[in-house]
């Protein structure tokens, strides 16, 4: 594939994403008299410029095989544009962009355009990379990148220019084999090794063996992880470091296990995970624990929404999460999650000294993406 389809057409949950045509004449006017500044560059100035702009210059790019600009419309409303751009056939990359109209602004528009288009790009496009590129300052942005399960690279200095000066970049970068991720049945790698992901404020990556120390001061003698985690009776030293050099690493298939620590920098904030992925039915489960010394900061809340994003954007539909009834605190970071409690599951849930009646919560992909 060397070109993007003219006509290419993307259905999200709230949004159709398209390519502007003549019938959007009415409503571009509209936007150019209300100064709203969200569409794609070259967008007419002025109201004499809307004609000419959509019947040749929005696509421009397209002819030229770089990429395709696209409008989010959302009931019948054009609230946006979302872009393809830079793109490179040889080498399989290009970058996304967008823009959203003020008045749609807070709304979750824009990670729902740039999710479906990334993930078509990188299926049904051909590409084997998509770049996105925002502004340090601006946080919006960036967790834009970070809901759609983008991965932060790096920061370019003065790699941006606004009207008042140079701004540093944030490069953040999606692959395809991000989405691919299947069981070893279908292509060898299940899970994958050495995933990483990075939150607004924390780093999901494989355990090594240097969290040992970490992981047992975590354990030992903590109330909260000896009441409910029925692994942590007896813990030492030696099974924490099984623990992060071996355990946490055996079953690609099933599940993958994330150490969680501070962007910042500082010691390990605790644990996610996930286990019980069923391939085939498209949802899995994840579950948590934190460190005694980094509780109450909203941390178990961001480790599971990235990684349920990062399911979702791998091709699970749905994500479970199971606390026990007297757990409180695990069903509190659920709902501030977005997950929705479904019932009650009888004796399902091994805790310190028994089994436990589970409470059960569920998020969907219609939900985060």
């Amino acid at each position: 594939m060397s070109a993007f389809e003219q006509h290419l057409t993307i259905n999200t949950k709230r949004l159709v994403l398209r390519p502007f045509e003549p019938g959007d004449t009415d409503r571009v006017r509209a936007i150019v008299e209300s100064r709203a500044a969200f569409l794609p560059p070259g967008a007419p100035g002025h109201l004499a410029g809307v004609s000419q702009w959509l019947t040749y210059g929005v696509h421009e790019l397209w002819r030229s095989g770089q990429g395709i600009h696209l409008a989010m419309v959302a009931d019948g409303m054009i609230v946006g544009a979302v872009s393809l751009f830079r793109t490179v056939w040889g080498s399989g990359t290009t970058e996304i962009g967008y823009g959203v109209h003020p008045a749609h602004r807070g709304r979750g528009y824009a990670p729902e355009a740039v999710a479906g288009l990334t993930e078509w790009a990188l299926t049904h496009g051909g590409l084997r990379r998509v770049e996105l590129r925002a502004n340090l300052d601006n946080p919006a942005s960036l967790r834009v990148a970070e809901k759609c399960g983008f991965t932060r690279e790096g920061v370019l200095r003065g790699g941006g220019y606004e009207d008042d000066g140079p701004r540093d970049l944030v490069i953040f970068g999606l692959l395809s084999q991000d989405l691919s991720m299947g069981p070893p049945t279908v292509n060898g790698r299940g899970f994958g090794t050495g995933v990483r992901m990075q939150s607004e404020h924390l780093v999901m990556r494989p355990f090594t063996g240097t969290d040992a120390g970490d992981v047992f001061a975590a354990v030992d003698r903590d109330p909260e992880i000896n009441r409910w985690m029925p692994w942590a009776e007896g813990y030492d030293l030696q099974r924490a470091y099984d623990w992060c050099t071996r355990y946490a690493h055996t079953d690609a298939l099933n599940g993958v296990q994330f150490a969680i620590e501070p962007r910042a920098g500082g010691r390990l904030v605790g644990s996610v995970g996930v286990q019980r992925a069923d391939w085939e039915r498209g949802d899995a489960e994840v579950g948590y624990w934190i460190s005694p010394w980094a509780r109450r900061r909203g941390y178990a809340c961001e480790a599971t929404r990235a990684v349920s994003t990062y399911l979702m954007m791998r091709g699970f539909h749905r994500v479970t999460l199971l606390a026990a009834v007297g757990n409180l605190a695990s069903q509190g970071v659920a709902r501030k999650a977005g997950f929705v409690e479904e019932g009650v599951l009888r004796r399902a849930l091994p805790v310190s000294g028994g089994i436990s009646d589970a409470v059960l919560f569920s998020l969907l992909k219609d939900e985060v993406l």
